[in-house]
């Protein structure tokens, strides 16, 4: 008996992974299709080849962004203006001299508008998912904050007014270096006004038992 539950584990979990890659259990795709595994092929091809293009053009845009931020491709822009500049007498700085360098920029910075961008948007993705990867591993950090840039404007208004109410009470309590989660934030200074409350409550009582006891010893 446990060795034929073992086997329909074992046949469930083949299922499963079956089901995910596209396929039912008798082979074919989950669609029911005769010729489900060429169409399969089919299409891991193509996401093949669409994994290839993007990887090319990502590898080029950093490469691109990279380059044109660099001295090199400044001093190379400088030298192309200071020579076009220089030109302008051997062609009597007329309209296709002018319309030379102004195709010329307008190409280039159209063209750099996508890869900027696409560099961007990889950096930006990737420094969200380690800014959530810290919240997530963070036990004192608030889970809501995990992909906050999906919010709309009106949440984020919130979040800031929330957040600016902290940093009021952290100047009332002269504490330059507390910080809160969204969730433990206000309960963190409930908490402490409550635990300063009993302080000052068992210093008072500690003086008024040393001035009993002084006055019963006169």
């Amino acid at each position: 008996m446990p060795h034929a539950a073992s086997t329909d584990r074992e046949r469930l979990a083949s299922v499963a992974r079956d089901a995910i890659n596209g396929k039912s259990a008798n082979g074919k795709s989950a669609n029911g299709n005769t010729n489900g595994a060429g169409n399969g092929a089919s299409e891991e091809d193509r996401q093949s080849w669409r994994r290839r293009v993007m990887h090319a053009f990502e590898w080029f845009a950093g490469h691109a962004t990279r380059g044109a931020g660099s001295p090199i491709a400044f001093a190379s822009a400088v030298g192309v203006v200071l020579l076009w500049a220089v030109t302008g007498p051997m062609f009597d700085y007329s309209e296709t001299w002018q319309l030379v360098i102004n195709t010329a920029t307008t190409i280039i910075t159209f063209v750099m508008v996508f890869l900027i961008q696409q560099t961007q948007n990889k950096d930006s993705l990737a420094v969200h998912l380690k800014l959530n990867e810290l919240l997530a591993s963070h036990r004192h950090a608030s889970s809501r904050l995990v992909s906050i840039e999906d919010l709309d404007e009106e949440d984020l208004k919130k979040l800031a007014a929330f957040y600016r109410q902290l940093s009021e009470l952290a100047e009332r309590e002269s504490d330059i270096e507390e910080t809160h989660g969204l969730e433990e934030a206000l309960q963190t200074h409930v908490a402490k006004q409550e635990a300063r409350h009993d302080l000052e409550e068992e210093v008072a009582a500690e003086l008024e038992s040393k001035e009993r006891r002084r006055r019963d010893d006169a």
